[in-house]
């Protein structure tokens, strides 16, 4: 028998939208230390440069920029209080699912399903348990791996771990996108129509390899459907 095709996804701005939750998180940490709280096209100016998909180390280089002195520990610690809050308050709760109803339903009967992201995996499933009986197997965190994004050993690990048929990798950053050629996988790029730099991530995503850079999850299965081979 034939394994499933198999598709591993980013999460943050692929299966959740993080404008307010991460994003937010790094404007007010920046702030906290440095009384100046960074743009949301800085923060894509600095995503889209390649190697900081983690938005700690992100946040913590940003401080520096500003002349801020804060140790990467402390930078940590504010950056988990104000993400998770006393767990009814934290900017993680204005998460908000991609994907219409179904959709997960029909690709599951053909594909198998993964998650790679640069979050704790304890996180990442904190976020999938709220928004759906989740049917992503394995989901491999930033905790799972020794070399982070956009290192590819996430993403060879899911694929040794799963028999599968073809494999694709559905990100949002160069990060994923250089991840993704590293590891020999196809990549479908997602770039939001509200990014703050749209046309220019929807170029680099492409300069980097993605077979197809698309809105959102909403239009994967015509991409994957295009992209697969016929049987």
């Amino acid at each position: 028998m034939t394994s499933k095709d198999l598709i591993v996804f980013d999460m943050d701005g692929v299966l959740v939208e993080v404008t307010e939750s991460y994003r937010a998180t790094i404007q007010a940490t920046v702030k906290h230390f440095t009384g100046q709280e960074p743009s949301r096209e800085e923060i894509q100016d600095w995503k889209n440069r390649g190697g900081f998909n983690d938005d700690w180390i992100l946040s913590h280089r940003m401080i520096a920029e500003r002349g801020g002195k804060a140790a990467y520990e402390e930078v940590v610690d504010r950056f988990q209080k104000i993400f998770h809050g006393d767990g009814t308050n934290g900017l993680i709760l204005r998460e908000q699912w991609m994907a219409v109803d179904g959709l997960f339903d029909r690709l599951r009967e053909r594909h198998q399903l993964a998650v790679f992201t640069g979050r704790l995996r304890w996180e990442a499933k904190v976020t999938l348990d709220r928004f759906t009986q989740h049917p992503f197997d394995p989901i491999i965190g930033s905790d799972d791996v020794a070399r982070p994004k956009p290192d590819p050993e996430g993403l060879l690990k899911i694929c040794s771990l799963v028999s599968h048929g073809k494999c694709w990798y559905v990100g949002d950053t160069i990060d994923d996108a250089r991840a993704s050629k590293a590891a020999g996988v196809p990549f479908i790029g997602i770039a939001a129509r509200a990014n703050p730099r749209y046309d220019e991530l929807v170029r680099l995503l492409r300069a980097e390899g993605a077979v197809a850079v698309i809105d959102d999850i909403n239009s994967l299965e015509e991409v994957i459907a295009a992209d697969a081979p016929h049987r």
